[in-house]
């Protein structure tokens, strides 16, 4: 077993730590800091910290008014919003557990969630969320009520207005009885198979997550003079992990949830650093590529020199030898052609972080390359985010880093990443076998295949899980999708692909006898061939409806957006299935490479 422990810990987390104490320290220490910027009446506001922090009061003693009790779970369905933050933030102040539930959630997963935490309190964003709670919640006990954000009754507004009763005491008495180690959050991770668990992440894990952070070199760009704008989901760990550790350090802070007009906020902004999923990155590349080739044949003849350039460059540089032609073609390019990449990024982004899937080393090496220097890290929600991380001063491409501060990573005889330190986890909530099963004398099984090198660089080499995590760095569990499409008689298989790729697809055989029925139910001709059926206006109708009845049971970002018929069945003999008629994933991923990639060019 090979063993990379980092460094001791030069900080300690106080037993009495609450997390909203960094939101009143901040107001106490530097009140006219700006901690976020909104959006009003269509203009960004600024926000200082001590506004900040006497919002959050009010709401958390609204909260109280509302009959939210010491360690009772709030959940939040919300979309990356200013208004996030207040919440979970006053949900700590109340001494409460916020639950985040994505807002793309269906009712059923929403009620799945909101039952096994014993949520009291659901806070959501809009009204066609309220609906899709009260749907999942119907018949349930115990619940408060459902505050909506953007509703007829505003919930920070509403919440603000309960609390003007409650004494301010109380509200001190809730902070002072957290502990540490009392959960600041559960969040619900998808699972290989069964619903999803409740990760029980404490006070402690997130500030020790910010804490080993600010102890690298990264402590040079989450300062007080650095703006960031945060776009990614803050009900995945990952944000609100760097969100918290942001607002932390000072640094101002704006949202967008949407994705489309990223660029543009970007120059509006004009972040020191940006926090983002592969996708993203991606979506820069691509938007400049396609800019270039609608610009000619030579400009796209250019764009394509100046890409392999920026790589070259990015390798040479990496090992100590660039020479004086690739030096000369760099310096051509960087006027040509880097200079409007690093503008679409607002200009003045001085690193990028990156993660929830890999990034891929040619996409790296060409950003890296054209001066965007973008570092991966490794993390799940059981690690309140990273675990490990590349940094300024110790970067390898094509790794996740070395451990944080404190953390220590080894690879299992069997290849298995597993992990230590005070940013993992206790366990989940209620549920001791998946504990025992995951955690063991204060180490993590991730799931996850790695290798360490000499220097204790993280390489992520596969998946001993069955879960699919998109481009965009979303986790789906397969099983949900491919049970409700086996569910129809006409589908005999169904195998989700899209590790690494922008969306879920799906590879399907076909039932010959069902099929056999279906034609005669159509008035479809015996001899009709299955690649003829494959063109039919019925058959592909029949299928389209299938995929969304499938889809129904998830979230949007997790649903379905393009499936592949195979000719022939999966049997034993020709390796698809094993004995007991499982499905041997990684054959059918090799043996149908060809046809999954279609599914994405």
């Amino acid at each position: 077993m090979r063993e990379y422990v980092a460094a001791p810990a030069a900080f300690t987390v106080p037993e009495d730590w609450s997390c909203v104490q960094s939101a009143y320290d901040r107001a106490e220490n530097s009140p006219d800091s700006v901690a976020f910027q909104r959006p009003v009446d269509g203009r960004w506001t600024d926000v200082t910290a001590r506004e900040f922090a006497d919002t959050v009061r009010s709401v958390g003693r609204g909260l109280i008014a509302t009959g939210v009790e010491a360690g009772d779970r709030v959940a939040l369905l919300c979309s990356t919003r200013y208004e996030w933050n207040v919440l979970d933030f006053a949900i700590w102040a109340a001494g409460a557990v916020t639950v985040p539930i994505y807002d793309s959630s269906s009712a059923e997963q929403i009620r799945w969630i909101v039952e096994d935490s014993g949520t009291r309190l659901i806070v959501v964003e809009e009204e066609t969320h309220a609906a899709s709670a009260r749907e999942g919640i119907d018949g349930l006990d115990g619940i408060l009520d459902v505050l909506v954000i953007d509703g007829a009754s505003p919930a920070v507004e509403s919440l603000s207005s309960a609390g003007a009763g409650v004494p301010v005491s109380a509200l001190d008495e809730r902070r002072d009885a957290v502990t540490a180690d009392d959960p600041a959050t559960l969040i619900y991770t998808s699972g290989t198979t069964g619903r999803p668990k409740g990760c029980m992440l404490s006070h402690r894990n997130f500030m020790s997550e910010t804490l080993a952070v600010l102890e690298t070199p990264f402590n040079r760009y989450l300062r007080s003079d650095s703006t960031t704008v945060m776009f990614l989901p803050l009900a995945h760990v990952l944000a609100r992990a760097i969100t918290f550790a942001g607002f932390h350090a000072g640094v101002r802070i704006a949202h967008s949830s949407d994705l489309s007009n990223l660029v543009d906020m970007f120059g509006e902004m004009r972040p020191h650093y940006i926090l983002a999923v592969p996708r993203v990155f991606q979506k820069v590349f691509d938007k400049a590529q396609a800019t270039a080739q609608d610009g000619g044949a030579f400009r796209a003849w250019m764009f394509d020199k100046a890409t392999d350039t920026a790589v070259a460059y990015s390798k040479a540089h990496r090992n100590g030898r660039v020479g004086p032609i690739l030096k000369a073609r760099h310096a051509v390019f960087s006027k040509l052609v880097y200079a409007k990449l690093v503008n679409a990024l607002g200009g003045r982004c001085e690193v990028a972080i990156s993660g929830g899937a890999p990034l891929g080393e040619r996409l790296t090496h060409f950003f890296d390359g054209i001066g965007v220097n973008i570092f991966e890290g490794y993390g799940l929600t059981e690690t309140c985010a990273a675990i490990a991380v590349n940094t300024p001063d110790a970067l390898r491409i094509g790794s996740v880093g070395r451990p944080l501060p404190g953390c220590a990573v080894r690879i299992a005889t069997d290849g298995e990443v597993e992990v230590s330190g005070p940013v993992v986890a206790s366990g989940y909530w209620r549920n001791e076998r998946a504990t025992a099963e995951s955690f063991s004398d204060g180490w993590f099984r991730t799931g996850d295949l790695g290798s360490l090198d000499e220097d204790g660089y993280l390489r992520i080499t596969g998946r001993k899980k069955e879960i699919i995590v998109t481009a965009g760095g979303k986790n789906v569990a397969p099983n949900q999708l491919e049970d409700a499409l086996r569910a129809d008689p006409l589908v005999a298989e169904a195998v989700c692909v899209g590790d690494g790729k922008p969306f879920i697809s799906v590879l399907l055989t076909l039932d010959p006898e069902a099929l056999e029925r279906w034609k005669s139910q159509n008035q479809k001709p015996e001899s009709t061939s299955l690649y003829e059926l494959l063109r039919d206006a019925d058959l592909i109708q029949y299928l389209d409806q299938a995929m969304t009845r499938a889809n129904s049971t998830v979230s949007h970002t997790e649903s379905i957006k393009k499936y592949h018929v195979l000719p022939d069945q999966f049997t034993e003999e020709t390796g698809e299935l094993t004995a007991s008629l499982k499905v041997k994933r990684n054959v059918v991923h090799q043996k149908f490479a060809a046809q999954i990639e279609d599914l994405y060019t």
